[in-house]
């Protein structure tokens, strides 16, 4: 049982085991084993292996040719109603910053206090790029597309000098706070979410003139929405 809003709210176990089960293997920058879910989740085999076939009869889950789970091609069905509107009105806006910056643009929204990526586009003209999946989350407290996040709310007392400046200029900017080597800018989209752009860092890149491209990004979106 856990408390929540000062009620109490009763679990399915099974239904958060599986779940568990299903946000490891999407976690995961490859295919998982039965026995290394086991081990993560601290749960026994048996178990696991139980929640997986039904996952993987659900198509959520799939197993490679050694047997090892990799998220399943029903993900993308469910995920497509996700921000349903604001992913509609961000595509083609994201796809073209991709391009003119030639860098990997994504779509982000606040979870909780984490920062989710919901949808990203690597610059179709590069041979090399880096890549950032959906799915990938982060402190919201963290990085230039949390912060980004923070500056479309309400100031508050004790916050990250850097989120009252982004609140201020309109767009976030931060350097291996999520990911080492990289750099990140960011800008709100009104309180839906925020869009970035992501290149390695020590890159000739002017941080500034990119913050411009990416908040005038993100008020075209806003314009669509």
């Amino acid at each position: 049982m856990v408390r929540k809003s000062n009620e109490t709210v009763a679990l399915s176990q099974t239904l958060d085991r599986g779940l568990a089960c299903l946000e490891f293997v999407a976690a995961s920058d490859r295919a998982v084993s039965v026995d290394e879910t086991a081990g993560a989740l601290a749960l026994h085999r048996s178990i696991v292996y139980r929640l997986m076939r039904t996952l993987e009869m659900r198509r959520l889950v799939e197993r490679d040719a050694d047997g090892d789970f990799l998220p399943g091609p029903y993900l993308a069905v469910l995920s497509r109603s996700v921000r349903r509107t604001l992913r509609a009105a961000a595509a083609p806006v994201v796809a073209n910053l991709a391009e003119d910056l030639q860098m990997t643009a994504f779509l982000v929204v606040a979870d909780g206090d984490e920062a989710v990526t919901i949808d990203s586009v690597e610059p179709r003209s590069l041979n090399a790029h880096v890549a950032y999946r959906p799915g990938t989350r982060h402190p919201i407290d963290r990085g230039a597309p949390g912060l980004a996040l923070l500056a479309a709310r309400p100031a508050q007392i004790g916050e990250r000098p850097e989120v009252s400046l982004a609140r201020g200029r309109g767009w976030a900017q931060s350097e291996a706070e999520v990911i080492a080597g990289m750099a990140s800018v960011a800008a709100p989209i009104a309180d839906q979410g925020a869009v970035a752009v992501l290149w390695l860092a020590g890159a000739q890149v002017s941080a500034d003139a990119v913050g411009r491209q990416v908040a005038a990004a993100a008020r075209r979106i806003e314009s669509r929405l």
